[in-house]
């Protein structure tokens, strides 16, 4: 088992509020951590159909078998629990009563929304991070994570990463959109999702992939919201502020595990990675991921954006942190050119409250010129440094 990075801010916000909410997608080791954090709770697994019914139908039982402190599992399996769980904690008022888990956000965040709005905190757990397997006693080279991924049970129980991925698809994603909308064409949802994995670090036009895919693009604007809604892609917004320039405003498509991504291209080895035209756009997704998950893990929102001008000044990544810019160019190279950083450049020249910038590649560290080379192992503690202020100057 791997510890997660997580772990401090959820036992901190376990002591500051009645509930604890814990999203994210399937097997990214939300029960796991869970019960490893907090070993004296209860649980309730509400994938189980018995003690589904039973906080269905009589949550006054339910309670009765699973006193708080209790975890209760999947919880946007039984939405009816919450009304329930908020005449509980606003009788009690004691910390740290419930944790919920969910793997998709729109239905426990509505009943959140109805029911335990300011009694709980929400948290998000992604798959491991590269920090993570490394303190696991795990380092990969490039290719690698890329084709392996970050489902912790592939690194856990060195499971086959071709397997895993292909009953993951199956099992949950399928599965999940099946129960979130009637999906009656099978076949063209599974021609939009790999043709999706074949735009990583790209805008998604859906009116193009309408073309492709033969369904039209409202349809495919609402199994987009829904794969991002079961935690299966993410979207990455475009930042913009009165630049006096016109910009891109669509949003890039990222997989959460960039394993399935890979997987969905019909990538079988690492070996193949280096060779696949798509390197570029999977190395962008993994690195996008490990600045996601630095942020998730510190328990803050996400804050992250792409850049995109009309004049071609393009930015890969910029966390916004409290009116400083971060910048970050990505690229799959690990050999260092000082054309990387020249939007960098650009950018901090136009942009007064840019602040620090770096060129996140598969190379060592190296100075650029305004900017630095990192490795992109390296993402999460630079992710962790800007949290706390204490970014590199000689990147400033």
């Amino acid at each position: 088992m791997f510890a997660r990075s997580i772990t401090p801010c959820f036992k901190k916000l376990t002591t500051q509020f009645q509930v604890v909410t814990l999203l994210g997608p399937r097997q990214s080791g939300k029960t796991t951590l869970c019960r490893a954090a907090f070993p004296a709770y209860r649980y309730a697994n509400l994938e189980q159909p018995s003690i589904r019914q039973l906080a269905m139908l009589d949550p006054a039982a339910f309670f009765k078998q699973f006193p708080p402190p209790v975890i209760v599992d999947e919880a946007q399996r039984a939405p009816e629990l919450l009304s329930h769980i908020q005449v509980w904690v606003d009788e009690r008022k004691a910390p740290g009563q419930f944790i919920l888990t969910g793997s998709h956000q729109p239905r426990p965040m509505e009943g959140i929304t109805q029911s335990l709005a300011g009694r709980t905190a929400i948290l998000t757990l992604l798959p491991l991070s590269i920090a993570e397997l490394r303190a696991g006693g795990i380092e990969l080279d490039r290719d690698e994570y890329i084709f392996k991924g970050f489902l912790p049970r592939i690194h856990d129980q060195n499971l086959p990463a071709e397997r895993v991925h292909e009953d993951y698809y199956r099992t949950y994603v399928e599965r999940d959109m099946r129960q979130m909308v009637n999906i009656s064409n099978q076949i063209a949802f599974e021609t939009f999702v790999r043709l999706l994995a074949g735009r990583v670090g790209q805008v998604a036009n859906l009116h193009s992939l309408s073309s492709d895919v033969g369904i039209s693009a409202p349809t495919l604007k609402i199994w987009l919201s829904v794969l991002e809604a079961s935690f299966v892609t993410f979207r990455l917004p475009c930042y913009y502020n009165n630049f006096g320039k016109r910009i891109t405003k669509a949003q890039k498509i990222y997989f959460t595990d960039v394993g399935l991504a890979a997987h969905l291209l019909g990538i079988e080895s690492p070996a193949q990675v280096a060779r696949d035209p798509l390197i570029g756009g999977l190395f962008e997704n993994l690195v996008v991921m490990e600045a996601l998950k630095a942020r998730h893990n510190a328990g803050k929102p996400a804050d992250l954006y792409y850049f995109r001008s009309q004049n071609g000044v393009e930015i890969d990544l910029i966390l916004d942190k409290a009116r400083k810019l971060h910048l970050f160019e990505i690229k799959a190279s690990m050999t260092p050119d000082r054309s990387f950083g020249r939007h960098l450049v650009k950018f901090r020249h136009d942009v007064p409250h840019a602040a620090s910038a770096y060129v996140i590649y598969a190379g060592e560290k190296w100075p650029g010129q305004g900017y630095e080379f990192v490795n992109f192992s390296e993402m999460g503690q630079v992710m962790s440094r800007i949290a706390d202020g204490k970014e590199d100057s000689g990147a400033a």
